[in-house]
């Protein structure tokens, strides 16, 4: 049996979700005419207050939108260290914005407000880039899938009306927090400037991620999304797609965070393990003992038919996901314990 646990990315879609594809009413996205495109920017740009939404390929596609819509060339994005838009988006702030990137470290991605303020620059030295734009992301994936304390959010939010700064969200793993916590999307969407959700890792589309904003940020990103190459013709398939997981696969994120606990308390027994991050969310990340790589540990694994990720010289990375059940831990706990190191 193969356990695939390296993201919640490579879900392939369910028998019910190809049928809505295969149904889905298509035209020429680029022309906007494809039904099903609208609809789907219609019904995430409702659900979270703000005007419009943007159906793009990829996330990191909504976030780069998204910078270089806020930035202008010389400015300066202020973002923790972890941050998927510095870590792993190819240096697409200074390539698409022409801008740099301030980072700061803060509780497994999580920054605070006073972070934040003491980092902003001074916009009359010209010495310095001007600060431009905040980022934040939940869940963080690099912290090991964290949620954001939501006063954090108004605190921080309350910081960039002072400075007239926006404010942005990498959502990408964000109905993952919305399931353990109080606040609703349209919660979000007060905060928020632009947010990106991510439809192909937990709810498990296929393809595709939303940007979402007010309408003239919305038409900006469009234009800016075409000079990308990101212009599609009938992506109404994959909307379909996107509408049945957010009606079908939002609840369901649960399980999959149940999995995670069940996981990383199996791998906190292990004694290779020197610990386990805390798990809030659907990614386990485990720290090895200094004698052992991750690459190593990886290696192994496969040996046993799992799959995971190095995320880090002594870390590695388990995402469970729909595709995941109660039956793959079984054979997870039961393979693992051919795992060992000499």
């Amino acid at each position: 049996m193969r356990i695939d646990l390296r993201s919640d990315t490579i879900t392939k879609p369910s028998p019910e979700m190809l049928e809505i594809m295969f149904k889905a009413e298509v035209g020429d996205d680029v022309f906007g005419d494809d039904l099903t495109v609208n609809k789907l920017e219609k019904k995430v740009a409702e659900s979270f207050g703000m005007e419009a939404a943007l159906f793009c390929a990829t996330g990191t596609m909504t976030n780069q939108l998204a910078i270089r819509v806020h930035c202008s060339p010389g400015s300066e994005v202020i973002c923790d260290e972890l941050s998927h838009i510095f870590l792993y988006e190819g240096g697409g702030v200074a390539l698409n914005a022409f801008s740099s990137v301030k980072t700061l470290k803060g509780d497994f991605g999580r920054l605070a407000a006073n972070q934040i303020e003491a980092a902003i620059n001074n916009p009359n030295d010209i010495h310095q880039p001007t600060t431009r734009l905040v980022s934040l992301e939940n869940t963080v994936n690099k912290g090991g899938g964290s949620i954001y304390d939501f006063k954090e959010f108004l605190k921080i939010k309350e910081l960039c009306l002072k400075y007239e700064l926006p404010l942005h969200l990498d959502g990408a793993r964000l109905f993952n927090a919305l399931v353990e916590t109080p606040e609703t999307t349209v919660d979000y969407g007060r905060v928020f400037d632009s947010i990106s959700i991510c439809l192909s890792k937990g709810l498990g589309c296929p393809v595709g991620s939303l940007l979402i904003g007010n309408e003239k940020f919305i038409k900006k990103a469009r234009r800016f999304r075409k000079v990308m190459g990101g212009g599609w013709r009938q992506a109404g398939y994959l909307a379909a797609a996107g509408i049945y997981a957010l009606d079908n696969h939002v609840e369901r994120l649960k399980e999959d965070h149940k999995r995670a606990q069940l996981l990383g308390a199996i791998l906190s027994q292990k004694s290779y393990i020197n610990k386990v991050y805390p798990i809030q969310t659907n990614i386990v990340i485990v720290e090895l003992l200094e004698n052992i790589l991750a690459t190593e540990m990886v290696s192994k694994l496969a040996e046993q038919n799992i799959y995971c990720s190095p995320f880090g010289k002594h870390l590695v990375r388990f995402v469970t996901h729909l595709d995941f059940n109660d039956s793959g831990l079984d054979s997870f706990e039961s393979s693992i314990k051919k795992l060992s190191f000499s």
